[in-house]
C-alpha cells in the first residue's frame, strides 16, 4: 500500500466523484481509477460504492478512511517536527468571510517582513466547513466566532467587537441621536445566508429580545450586504472591523443604546497534531494584533 494510494482514496472519499477528485490531484481520471483499483485488489475487498455519477464509502472504505487520515496525519506531522527551525515552513489558515478580509491582511503583511521565509496559506471557509479542516488537520488554525460545534479543539478568545446598525443615508433613524432595537423592529433586514454565522448573531441578540428581524434580501458577501443598505432595500447589523474600513458615504453607521449586539472572535486549533514554533508565533501575533 503506497502513500499516493492513501492519498487519492482520501480526495476521492471527499469529493465523492473520480473526476473531481482527479482535478483536484492533476492526474487523469483513468490514472486514479487504476491506482484505487490496485488499492481494492490488495485489500481483497472494495472501498467504494460506484454509482452512476457519484461514489460512496463501503464499511471497509470508512474504515480505511479513519486510518488513512491518521497515518497521514502522523507522516506530516513527523516530517514537521524534524525540519521545524521556528523560521521558515508551511501555516495553513482558516477564516469566516466575515473576518478574513477585514481582520488577516495586516497581520499577514507584518508576519512576513518578520519571517520571510515561511508561507502562510489562507482558506476562507464558513465555520462548519472550517473546523472540520482544523479536527481532519487539512488546516493548522482557525478564526472563528464563538460558539462553535467543536470538540477535541482547544479554544482561545482573541476579543469581542460591537456590531453596528447600518443604515441607508436618507434613511430617517439617521436624524435620532439614540436608537433602540425596539426602532429597527419593524424595519425589513438584509442579512447573510444562513451559512454565515453572523446572521446567527444578528438573530440571537433580536431574539433574546423578543423580535424576530425580518429578512427580505439574503447574500453571501457582507459587502453585497452593505451595498443592498445603501440602495435602501433594508437594515442590518455590520461587524466593527468592517465598518472600520468601509469608506462609502453612501450608508451611515449607528451604535445602538442600552446592550449592545457583539460577536467574539477565537482561533481554534487541534491539540493533537504538532504544534510548530513558527505556528506557536503566529498564535501569538494574533493575541497581540488584538491589544494594538
Amino acid at each position: 500500500m503506497e502513500l499516493d494510494q492513501l492519498r487519492y482514496f482520501l480526495r476521492v472519499a471527499e469529493r465523492g466523484n473520480f473526476t473531481r477528485a482527479a482535478e483536484d490531484l492533476m492526474i487523469s481520471q483513468p490514472a486514479l481509477s487504476r491506482s484505487i483499483q490496485k488499492l481494492e485488489e490488495e485489500l481483497g475487498q472494495p472501498v467504494f460504492e460506484r454509482m452512476s455519477r457519484s461514489v460512496s464509502l463501503t464499511d471497509a472504505g470508512t474504515l480505511l478512511q479513519a486510518r488513512a487520515q491518521r497515518v497521514l496525519s502522523i507522516l506530516e506531522d513527523t516530517k514537521a517536527e524534524i525540519t521545524d527551525d521556528g523560521k521558515s515552513g508551511r501555516i495553513r489558515v482558516g477564516a469566516i468571510p466575515t473576518i478574513a478580509p477585514f481582520f488577516l491582511p495586516d497581520i499577514l503583511r507584518q508576519f512576513a517582513k518578520e519571517f520571510p521565509r515561511a508561507t502562510v496559506i489562507v482558506q476562507e471557509n464558513t465555520t462548519d466547513n472550517l473546523i472540520a479542516s482544523c479536527t481532519q488537520g487539512e488546516i493548522d488554525l482557525a478564526i472563528v466566532v464563538l460558539p462553535i460545534p467543536a470538540k477535541y479543539l482547544d479554544v482561545e478568545e482573541l476579543f469581542e467587537e460591537e456590531l453596528f446598525l447600518v443604515l441607508p443615508l436618507e434613511h430617517p433613524l439617521v436624524e435620532k441621536r439614540t436608537i433602540r432595537l425596539s426602532d429597527v423592529k419593524p424595519l425589513p433586514f438584509v442579512l447573510l445566508d444562513e451559512a454565515h454565522c453572523l446572521s446567527d448573531n444578528i438573530v440571537s441578540f433580536c431574539r433574546q429580545r423578543s423580535f424576530q428581524p425580518v429578512s427580505v434580501e439574503k447574500t453571501s458577501q457582507l459587502a453585497m450586504v452593505q451595498e443592498l443598505v445603501s440602495l435602501a432595500h433594508g437594515v442590518s447589523m455590520i461587524p466593527a472591523m468592517a465598518k472600520e474600513i468601509d469608506q462609502s458615504d453612501r450608508r451611515i453607521y449607528r451604535s445602538f443604546s442600552g446592550q449592545k449586539p457583539t460577536r467574539t472572535v477565537a482561533v481554534v486549533w487541534n491539540p493533537y497534531r504538532f504544534q510548530s514554533r513558527l505556528l506557536q508565533v503566529f498564535r501569538e501575533r494574533l493575541r497581540q494584533s488584538t491589544k494594538a
